[in-house]
């Protein structure tokens, strides 16, 4: 199948890229995160290394993930690649969801190398949930940033726009809590900020109910709630895919 060979090139692309070095790398300060916080924390010691080395690792993930698709879209718009392989007997979105195939399975093979280490704290069961979720955010933030990347075409522009939308997904629960919270005095301006707040939130991911850390340490939810977490997830990175195939059918390459 046209999909599984370009989802096949996108992988061979990041493995000669350097991505597993920078994987390992990431693993390895983990791990001597890990080291250190053992010999500085008084009490609980093993939370501490759980929560910290996963809220590493999980940003390490998105960061790469993010990176490669990023960077591996701009080089095929500048090395006219595009352009070749629409030339080909290949419909644009085959061509988009074979890459988009390509660099979710990308982040599926980093987030399964940064959940091993995961092991040396954490049950088997909320290490291979907390895994899966983590496959799930970054295939969600690879849409992200293919849909950036081919609507804003520049590497500049579409980085900040990924990292904006991802951070702001995953603070907007906090965002939230600040905006309604009891000790913040009721009037007009403070209505329209909440209200405000809330219009934003309709409109991002709650990345905050995913790859929790504390699913690695106090156990994981219950499969109800994960599934709708997940399930929420698909359903925005399927709206991202949408959004991307309808751009880049209307563009004139």
């Amino acid at each position: 199948m046209p999909a599984a060979s370009i989802a096949r090139f996108v992988l061979l692309e990041a493995r000669r890229s350097g991505l597993p070095w920078l994987v390992a790398a990431s693993v390895a300060a983990g791990l001597g995160l890990a080291a250190f916080l053992s010999q500085v924390a008084v009490t609980e010691s093993v939370a501490l290394q759980t929560a910290t080395v996963a809220a590493l690792l999980r940003a390490c993930a998105v960061f790469l993930v993010a990176f490669q698709v990023i960077t591996s879209t701009q080089r095929e718009h500048d090395d006219k690649g595009l352009e070749l392989m629409l030339s080909l007997p290949l419909s644009r979105h085959v061509y988009y969801l074979g890459r988009l195939a390509g660099f979710a399975a990308c982040g599926a093979a980093v987030s399964i190398c940064f959940a091993l280490p995961l092991l040396f704290w954490s049950p088997p069961q909320a290490v291979l949930l907390w895994a899966l979720s983590l496959c799930a955010e970054t295939a969600m933030v690879a849409a992200a940033a293919m849909f950036f990347s081919v609507v804003l075409v520049q590497l500049l522009p579409a980085a900040a726009a990924t990292a904006g939308l991802y951070l702001l997904a995953r603070s907007i629960a906090a965002i939230q809590a600040i905006a309604g919270g009891p000790l913040v005095e009721p009037s007009l301006p403070q209505r329209l900020a909440r209200w405000s707040v809330d219009a934003v939130a309709l409109l991002l991911p709650r990345l905050d109910a995913v790859t929790r850390s504390d699913w690695l340490i106090y156990g994981p939810p219950g499969l109800g709630y994960y599934a709708m977490a997940i399930a929420a997830l698909a359903v925005y990175a399927l709206v991202l895919v949408a959004a991307g195939l309808f751009d880049f059918h209307r563009r004139n390459l």
